[in-house]
């Protein structure tokens, strides 16, 4: 406190000694104009009288001053108010100079020039605001070069009308921060011409350069037109950069005049597929689902929630959702609700495994079609729980099945995975069993059973994608099992649409076989993650292998060798030949499957094993 108060007193002593000077340079430079800068010139009796007024013009000055609070304002927060006071301050000292001039030189006549005093009062304004506003602009300087400095510095790709309006936006605004070093832009007429006082710097093949060069830490692709293609060759030159991608999400945005930093989202891995958004016959789902009771199990899960999405887009007459994770379903309630308030939306907590259960809701709602999604999917999970994956998956989707028939749902949809097909792991295993379930009912009941079989979704709960995400935010180290382990990827949205479209196809007993594209390498998937996320592989985020997980495969199979495929009017949707099995063997076996997992055995795996013969467990 003491300190503060010292330091307050000797401010004010500064600012008085300054003013003190600030009267001296006013007064003689005012006789100094007078003469017009002509120093030899000004008489001196003018200087000798000058000197003897000195005195008393600095002691009035410095009292004015201090009546009008000119030692005890914040100076680095002066505004209006504060030149207000200095003017009115600097003419009453103007005013008063005739009176102090005239009663030291009492009885002479024009002992001053008159222009003096005016030239004096002006003088001594400029002076004395100088000192006060100087300090604000001195500090608001060094803040702004400090905020320059502390801004995030920015490339922007593109300087067509959404680039234009981007930098336009971040110019003008003072709450983002970021400085622009650069354009980058792919015409040729362009380059080393200016937008908003940015230079465009290059084209695409000198983003590596200029990028180093300017010291850029984020690019932002501002091409809301480019094709996923032409994306794709975009960002495997801004990968090669140890900055942090974000890009306009599309043409659509810039269309209604969305152009704007809030829009701006994170590149993700989904960019990096480099292939157009799979696209399904939007009107035969709409046929197939429109104006039907439709059921989703597990709809508060990754594949559930986007099913329920699209179904709810293509007006059904009622969407029953089922799940036992209260969590999850909460939120898909809330959003469905916001987005779709005419939505006739039932949502129900309930287990797939409680017979009873799910007999009432069958009796109660009667679905026309039943997207069956509730499993346990996770791999390394089951294998550690064996027993659960047997009762979800297998007796669950057992129960749900049994209960359309009896109530005849026209058809039911179960989604399956590729990790049925030769499956080493408890998970897979399941639901081979599950899609033999489904073949076998749909030879003895009006309901038409189907499966649909794909690979990994990015982004779902449980993928790789998150988990990767998660690790980078922290630093890493980034996981990955093996060097050279594959899997096939699709969106969700892209894989529940296929979904929908092999349910509006389905005639009962297909395994329908989701065309997943090129394999993609999980190194390569985190190495690119890392990159889009501004760091540099194996400097800034280490990668480390941790050896398969049980029941884990180098690679996944879409089809079994006995499957042979058929194709559908999508290139994208095939149907795997059903395989011819011993349906009384095979109900018998689940009956005394359904027996023994009750009492919790330790070789669940040896009796699943004797139902899929091509499960080979890998512990």
């Amino acid at each position: 406190m003491l300190q503060k108060s010292a330091e307050l007193w000797i401010k004010r002593l500064f600012l008085i000694c300054y003013d003190a000077c600030a009267v001296f340079v006013a007064a003689f430079c005012a006789l100094w104009l007078r003469y017009e800068f002509a120093y030899r010139n000004i008489e001196k009796k003018y200087l000798d009288r000058l000197w003897k007024c000195l005195p008393l013009l600095i002691v009035s000055a410095v009292l004015l001053f201090a009546l009008f609070k000119l030692y005890s304002s914040l100076w680095a927060y002066a505004g209006a108010m504060e030149v207000f006071n200095v003017t009115v301050a600097c003419v009453s000292e103007g005013v008063l100079s005739i009176g102090i001039v005239g009663l030291v030189h009492h009885g002479v006549d024009t002992p001053l020039p008159r222009s003096f005093y005016i030239l004096y009062g002006g003088i001594l304004w400029i002076l004395i605001l100088l000192s006060r506003f100087a300090y604000r602009a001195l500090r608001s300087f060094a803040d702004w070069r400090q905020y320059r400095k502390e801004q995030r510095k920015v490339l922007i790709v593109g300087a067509g009308d959404a680039g234009n309006a981007l930098i336009k936006e971040i110019r003008n605004s003072r709450h983002l921060n970021m400085n622009i070093v650069g354009v980058i832009d792919d015409a040729q007429s362009k380059i080393g011409g200016y937008i908003h006082g940015i230079k465009i710097l290059g084209d695409r093949n000198k983003i590596v350069d200029i990028a180093e060069k300017t010291g850029a830490k984020e690019i932002i692709i501002a091409i809301p037109s480019a094709s996923p293609g032409k994306l794709k060759e975009l960002l495997d030159i801004c990968k090669q950069t140890n900055c942090e991608l974000k890009k306009l999400p599309g043409i659509y945005q810039f269309v209604n005049g969305d152009v704007s930093v809030s829009n701006l989202k994170n590149v993700d891995v989904n960019d990096l597929l480099g292939r157009e958004p799979i696209k399904v016959d939007l009107t035969s789902i709409l046929d197939y689902v429109s104006g039907k009771v439709v059921m989703v199990t597990g709809g508060g899960g990754s594949i559930g929630s986007e099913l329920c999405r699209q179904i709810a887009s293509h007006n059904p007459k009622q969407l029953v959702l089922v799940d036992i994770y209260e969590n999850t379903t909460y939120d898909i309630q809330q959003e469905l609700r916001n987005s779709f308030p005419r939505l006739n939306l039932v949502v129900l907590i309930a287990s797939v495994r409680n017979t009873k259960r799910m007999d009432m809701i069958f009796e109660k709602y009667k679905p026309d079609i039943v997207y069956h999604a509730a499993a346990h999917k996770h791999v390394p999970l089951m294998e550690d729980s064996p027993n659960e994956a047997v009762k979800n998956n297998v007796l669950g989707t057992w129960k749900v099945v049994q209960a359309a028939d009896k109530w005849k749902v026209k058809r039911f949809v179960m989604i399956s995975t590729d990790k049925a097909v030769n499956p080493t792991n408890i998970m897979g295993a399941t639901k081979r069993i599950c899609e033999m379930i489904i073949q076998t009912y749909d030879k003895h009941s009006d309901t038409e059973f189907v499966a649909v079989r794909f690979g990994n979704v990015l982004g779902s709960n449980g993928s790789v994608i998150p988990l990767f995400k998660k690790q980078i935010e922290v630093g890493g180290p980034v996981t990955v099992t093996h060097p050279d382990i594959i899997r096939y990827f699709m969106t969700i949205p892209e894989a529940v649409s296929l979904v929908l479209q092999a349910g509006a196809y389905a005639k009962g007993g297909e395994i329908f076989v989701l065309d997943m594209g090129e394999p993609v390498k999980i190194l390569d998937l985190a190495k690119n993650l890392i990159r889009l996320s501004g760091h540099k592989p194996g400097d800034d985020i280490k990668i480390e292998f941790t050896g398969l997980r049980p029941g884990e495969k180098l690679y996944e199979e879409m089809l079994m060798d006995e499957e042979g495929l058929q194709d559908t009017e999508n290139r994208l949707i095939h149907i795997g030949k059903p395989i011819d099995l011993d349906e009384e063997g095979f109900m018998n076996q689940l009956e005394e499957l359904k027996s023994y997992v009750a009492e919790e055995p330790d070789d669940i795996r040896e009796w699943v094993q004797r139902i899929v013969p091509t499960y080979h467990p890998q512990i």
